[in-house]
């Protein structure tokens, strides 16, 4: 059954013209007011992963639960669709259960807090949150087990439920849901935040009503959804062939000993209308690598990369969806089947956005960008101080972006844009642990004439005794450069005791046991290479060997040599064209590395880890 929306008012909206001026003024006021849900967020939370690194997305939807402007795309909907209840004035929901709704959320970390905005008795518009808790039960630490073979491992559940019901706080299940965290502090107060986040724009949208009147700001929110649509209609009309284009990419392994495992899209026009298909994705995993993904967040991410890469001045909102028709096979990695585990999606959401820049570059190469949007590496450190207190820190760490079109892909940057680094002070000062080196690997950017961006190293001095986890991805597979580009190099992780021994541990684990004064290596990826290396300025290695970006081995990738830092000109020229010799003409867009045998074959060698082994269906959940 779908939400019952209950007004006291149920005159309609009288249909307005609206001016270009007054449009742009409520479209700032909501971009305004979007931005201070994010100001009121991270000065009442208190996990590190929402106050110091962002890890919540905020939205501002219409009176139907259309996004207007946020981040994630709307799960308004699918939430309107599945709610079996009422929705009235003085109400807030709150979910986490990604089943509950579709998957318009992905995983039961995500906290989603969704408040219906009335005006008059009416029904204006929807404001909403959800963040990242850093604990929510579970089998581990963190609540995000690589190894969950279903759902009921990885914490709480919580389906669509009123925390207010008519304004009525529904104290007893908040107490109920915090019994089950092992960070209880953190989860309230960041639940406060959430909450806070929704008043704050609810009352900016009353306000903006008020000025303007209802009826003009509906008016402005629908021509804001229309004018999307058009704009969309036109990109796609112009960027997309009717004729078929597939991609596929994969997640190196799913922390349980299997992968790689595939993800392939199918994409073409037809008409007005984009269809990707994602027929020949493997089958869902026995582990939390699974991805339910939800089509409109789909859809959303199509939007957005669209977007950003050809016309970046479009507002991003969900006017669009129309014109994008998704098919997700049933079973798959991508839409799994009930109790399949979840809280590891990043890698496959991380990889369907190289994917979509495969899809949309292949056409048109000269807009294409290198892969290295790979996953969202996380450590988890866990266990009791000298004091005896109890600690746990969930940090995200970052990889190289991807060279692109216009420039080198920045070095140690989120998947997410408005992510933050949490700082080495506040770890330091908070937990025990000294951040030993945090710093860009050198040439682990792909080599090309924009290079891809290098990953980073963080080395972390245990001070206590505890287990970590750690969660990432690309340690198989590498970051594939396009347009004559090098592939990225890959992640790796490293223990170092204290006596100096160094063991090469799994980029997916969980549980282990280290000792105070171990030192973990915790390196990224690099974003794959975009065109020729060797049409990069040399000028630009000698300042970037100033700068450790690269070393003087690095260089000669680009067919540089230098010496004492400085462009032997002479020899520069005598390598890049003994380089361009024997390499030939460049004759394709992508360069993957080796192929998945030739890297199981070398796993070992390369990595120091045995390769995956091939991944099975499911049989159990076959039914």
């Amino acid at each position: 059954m779908a939400a019952t929306i209950i007004q006291t008012n149920n005159t309609p909206f009288n249909k307005v013209s609206i001016d270009p001026v007054t449009l742009e003024v409520i479209e700032n006021a909501l971009r305004n007011a979007r931005i201070e849900m994010d100001a009121t967020l991270v000065r009442t939370a208190m996990s590190p992963g929402i106050r110091e690194q962002g890890d919540a997305f905020p939205l501002i939807a219409d009176r139907t639960g259309q996004m207007i402007v946020g981040q994630f795309g709307s799960y308004i909907g699918p939430f309107l669709d599945g709610f079996d209840g009422t929705v009235e004035e003085g109400d807030m929901i709150m979910l986490s259960d990604p089943y509950s709704v579709g998957g318009a959320i992905s995983h039961l970390n995500d906290w989603l807090v969704l408040l219906p905005v009335f005006k008059d008795g009416r029904l204006i518009a929807y404001t909403s949150m959800f963040g990242h808790q850093s604990d929510i039960g579970g089998k581990v630490v963190g609540s995000m087990p690589i190894d969950a073979t279903s759902i009921f491992e990885e914490g709480v559940r919580i389906p669509p439920i009123k925390i207010y019901s008519k304004g009525v706080y529904n104290a007893d299940l908040i107490k109920l849901i915090m019994a089950q965290t092992r960070k209880p502090d953190w989860c309230t107060a960041d639940l406060n935040a959430l909450i806070a986040s929704c008043r704050v724009a609810a009352r900016r949208v009353v306000e903006m009503c008020e000025r303007f009147g209802d009826d003009v700001f509906a008016a402005a929110t629908d021509e804001l959804l229309a004018r999307n649509y058009r704009a969309m209609k036109k990109l796609i009309a112009s960027s997309i062939s009717e004729e078929k284009v597939s991609f596929e990419d994969y997640v190196c392994d799913d922390g349980m000993g299997y992968g790689p495992y595939k993800i392939r899209c199918t994409m073409h026009r037809e008409g007005d209308i984009v269809v990707l298909d994602f027929d020949g994705t493997d089958p869902q995993s026995q582990a939390s690598i699974n991805f339910f993904l939800n089509e409109n967040m789909l859809k959303m991410f199509f939007g957005i990369y669209m977007i950003m890469v050809f016309d970046p001045q479009v507002l991003f909102n969900d006017g669009y969806y129309d014109l994008i028709r998704v098919k997700i096979p049933e079973g798959s990695l991508l839409k799994p089947k009930f109790p399949a585990a979840l809280s590891g999606r990043t890698h496959a959401l991380g990889r369907l956005f190289d994917i979509m820049g495969g899809l949309l570059g292949q056409k048109t190469p000269e807009f294409l960008n290198a892969a290295g949007f790979s996953s969202s590496p996380h450590l988890f450190y866990s266990g009791y101080d000298a004091k005896g207190r109890w600690f746990q820190l969930f940090q995200i760490g970052f990889g190289g972006i991807p060279g692109r079109p216009l420039g080198d892909g920045p070095d140690g940057h989120s998947l997410w844009p408005g992510f933050t680094n949490v700082p080495n002070e506040f770890l330091e000062r908070y937990f025990p642990l000294v951040i030993e080196r945090y710093e860009t690997v050198a040439d682990s950017g792909g080599a090309g004439l924009h290079r891809g961006g290098n990953g980073i190293i963080m080395t972390y001095r245990f001070l206590a005794p505890g287990t970590i986890a750690i969660h990432d991805d690309r340690w198989f597979t590498m970051p594939w450069g396009v347009n004559g580009g090098e592939p990225g190099a890959r992640a790796r992780k490293i223990l170092e005791k204290p006596d100096g021994t160094q063991i090469v541990v799994g980029n997916k684990l969980e549980n282990l046991a280290i000792e105070a004064g171990d030192q973990l290596h915790f390196i990224t990826w690099g974003g794959g290479g975009w065109g020729d290396p060797l049409l990069r300025d040399p000028s630009l290695l000698e300042l970037e060997l100033e700068r450790g970006l690269v070393t003087v081995t690095g260089a000669k990738r680009y067919g540089v040599v230098l010496v004492d830092g400085k462009v032997d000109v002479a020899a520069t020229t005598s390598l890049r064209d003994a380089m361009r010799a024997e390499r030939g003409p460049i004759t394709s867009v992508f360069n993957y590395g080796p192929d998945i045998e030739t890297l199981r074959a070398n796993s070992v060698a390369e990595t120091g880890l045995p390769a995956p082994k091939a991944p099975v269906a499911l049989a159990h959940f076959a039914a």
